[in-house]
């Protein structure tokens, strides 16, 4: 009788200790990550989101698709409250998702939020000459990322020293705008549609980031670094997709250059 009484004693703690450690496993499911944003930058888009309000998160599972509704393919997995995908190409969008999973392995749903990002290529420390003293060395054309001849059709933007003062000239089919000081390229997020120069040029300054909308619609930056009589230094970056502002008309028809100093203009 002893026996069977120890016996039933033990099953108890048994089941005791089974109510406090198994029965109440977690089976619940994290909340979907909020939050999500996203930047773009030379060949990686960066994604962000909030941190989740659970106390037991162990990470987040990123997802990227081609398209906003297409089938969203797992990427990778992060402790962290961002990712930078180093996968993309230029000039491509893609689109993001984000899922969060516990120490129990319950995985959220998908993010409600979609964000997307198209990422582009920039550079630094271009060096433009003045176009009246090196005509073949004042030009810029970013789609090629290349130096060359001011009054080239496909030139972008083209370097002045006139009267003591520094100017960035467009032609009449392109749009230039000052955009202020920033303390990096990276400030300026989006272009403008509206607010171009009248003049087709824009006075530098040292530490301001200028937007340009190409003669095919395609939109760029550039932050002025350094410049003199004699050049202009800057960074640059450049949006491949053509009416994306997030950062030609026909070059036949690009005839005549109207600007501030009154003093130039090219026949093609």
């Amino acid at each position: 009788m002893r026996t069977i009484f120890m016996i039933a004693i033990g099953i108890l703690t048994i089941l005791n200790g089974c109510d406090d450690n198994c029965l109440q496993s977690n089976v619940t499911p994290p909340s979907s990550p909020r939050g999500l944003y996203t930047f773009a930058g030379d060949r990686y888009n960066e994604i962000y989101w909030d941190e989740n309000p659970e106390s037991d998160i162990a990470g987040y599972n990123v997802f990227v698709c081609n398209s906003y509704s297409g089938k969203y393919q797992y990427l990778r997995s992060t402790t962290q409250t961002y990712y930078v995908d180093n996968s993309v190409q230029n000039g491509f969008t893609y689109y993001y998702r984000v899922s969060a999973y516990d120490r129990d392995e319950n995985e959220s749903q998908l993010s409600r939020q979609i964000v997307y990002a198209t990422p582009r290529p920039d550079g630094y420390n271009v060096t433009l000459q003045d176009y009246r003293t090196s005509p073949n060395l004042a030009g810029y054309d970013f789609s090629t990322n290349s130096i060359g001849p001011y009054n080239d059709q496909y030139t972008d933007i083209f370097f002045e020293y006139y009267d003591h003062i520094y100017y960035m000239d467009v032609w009449d089919d392109t749009e230039i705008q000052d955009m202020g000081y920033t303390s990096s390229l990276d400030e300026i997020i989006k272009s403008p549609t509206v607010g171009w120069s009248p003049t087709k040029d824009v006075r530098l300054i040292t530490g301001h980031t200028y937007v340009i909308r190409t003669w095919d619609y395609h939109y760029a930056k550039i932050r002025i670094i350094a410049f003199s009589s004699s050049y202009v230094a800057f960074d640059w970056a450049y949006q491949l997709q053509a009416d994306n502002t997030w950062l030609k008309i026909n070059g036949g028809d690009r005839k005549v250059l109207n600007l501030g100093s009154g003093a130039k203009s090219r026949n093609l």
